[in-house]
């Protein structure tokens, strides 16, 4: 019998359109003969819906007439003793229905950002002791935090760029010119202002006056609480570096070096460079949108000694949250200094970041990757399984009958 597999995506977050591609990306590369498996949605308002159309990228976002032909859901968070996940219809049925419930073994998330990648839904899924995929809670709320990334990371080995938190003010957008000022103090101009808690660059900008912070935190503060502020590394190189735990211990993809024309990867950039339609446009969602499409040179040329320390540097920041899934580390690069700082950690990258994987000195192909974090996800979930009555007998302070 196939393992069911729900493929949660979408969400209330302002990467949303990627993890939709992400999702059907993951429903087209699982295994055929080992899982049968379909889509679970969550809407830009945070409504879940499933069906077959969901499965066509043209339907996105769906219209209201493919949304009536789509079934309304929700978890059922009764943990039941088999372990299985099960949806519910959102709305009420008819007084002498019966409710139609979808069974499913284990939930693959494919969730990017805010409201998904950042230990909420994964805390879900806890709650209703239903197995998923990717990092735990903890790990996932601390990695998606840049500041408490970092301040988790101190006292480790790996480099650092220094920073400040900005965080919004309860009234009003903006904070005072002098809660700015403190912010940068410590710091030189020009700095990188980011949101603290979004990835694929969004709201990222150069700062190099105090109007141009001011300009770059109303920005970030209409999708976030806080900004991170950081110095501007000159002579700029990324390289990234997906991680995973098998059973000889936690190991590491290939190393990226992103192709940059720009001085920072923006947004589009990175999920919007296919090539033109027949009318000049870009279109977003198709197969090779995502990170598939950024152009970059998969294991670099780079000298022994520094391609190890950002395996190392990646391997040791996943053991320390006591990593789970396959995420992914940015790092930055003075090219002329060859000062190396970890930038931030993706939980769930775009694609899952399977290229990397397929590109390693021991090639994982994207079947293979999602196999390996579904087995993974319910070896997880046996290991924190309690007894029925989880009260030790010295601690309980009622009868049991």
């Amino acid at each position: 019998m196939k393992t069911r597999v729900a493929v949660f995506f979408g969400g209330r977050s302002p990467e949303h359109d990627v993890s939709v591609v992400t999702g059907l990306q993951a429903l087209e590369a699982l295994d055929q003969d080992r899982f049968s498996s379909f889509p679970v949605y969550v809407a830009t308002d945070g409504k879940w819906f499933t069906g077959d159309a969901l499965r066509n990228r043209a339907n996105y976002l769906p219209s209201e007439s493919t949304l009536k032909t789509l079934d309304s859901v929700m978890l059922d968070l009764w943990p039941q003793v088999d372990g299985c996940g099960r949806l519910l219809p959102a709305k009420p049925a008819g007084v002498f229905a019966k409710p139609k419930r979808i069974e499913f073994d284990v939930a693959l998330l494919a969730f990017h950002g805010l409201f998904g990648e950042d230990g909420r839904i994964q805390g879900l899924f806890e709650v209703a002791n239903v197995p998923y995929t990717g990092m735990r809670p903890l790990a996932s709320t601390l990695l998606m935090d840049k500041a408490v990334t970092k301040r988790v990371l101190a006292g480790s080995a790996i480099a650092l760029l220094p920073y400040s938190v900005v965080e919004r003010p309860v009234s009003g957008l903006l904070p005072s010119l002098q809660q700015i000022e403190t912010a940068l103090d410590g710091l030189t101009l020009p700095v990188i202002v980011k949101p603290l808690h979004l990835g694929s660059s969004i709201g990222v900008s150069r700062a190099s006056s105090m109007d141009e912070v001011r300009g770059a935190l109303s920005v970030i503060f209409r999708l976030d609480t806080h900004a991170i502020l950081e110095p501007f590394v000159e002579n700029l190189i990324e390289y990234n570096v997906a991680v995973r735990r098998t059973p000889r211990g936690i190991e590491s993809s290939a190393i990226e070096r992103p192709k940059a024309h720009q001085e920072l990867l923006d947004f589009k950039a990175k999920y919007l460079s296919a090539s033109p339609s027949k009318d000049g446009n870009k279109r977003p969602g198709t197969i090779s949108q995502g990170m598939l499409s950024l152009t970059r040179e998969l294991n670099p040329d780079l000298a022994n000694d520094f391609a190890s320390t950002i395996r190392t540097w990646a391997e040791t920041c996943f053991s320390v949250v006591y990593g789970t899934g396959a995420p992914r580390m940015d790092f930055l690069c003075n090219s002329n200094s060859g000062e190396l700082w970890l930038n931030e950690v993706n939980p769930c990258p775009g694609s899952f970041g399977y290229y990397l994987w397929e590109a390693g000195s021991q090639p994982v192909l994207f079947s293979e990757l999602l196999t390996a974090l579904i087995e993974e996800a319910f070896a997880a979930q046996r290991c924190i399984q309690l007894p029925p009555d989880p009260t030790h007998q010295e601690a309980r302070l009622f009868s049991r009958g």
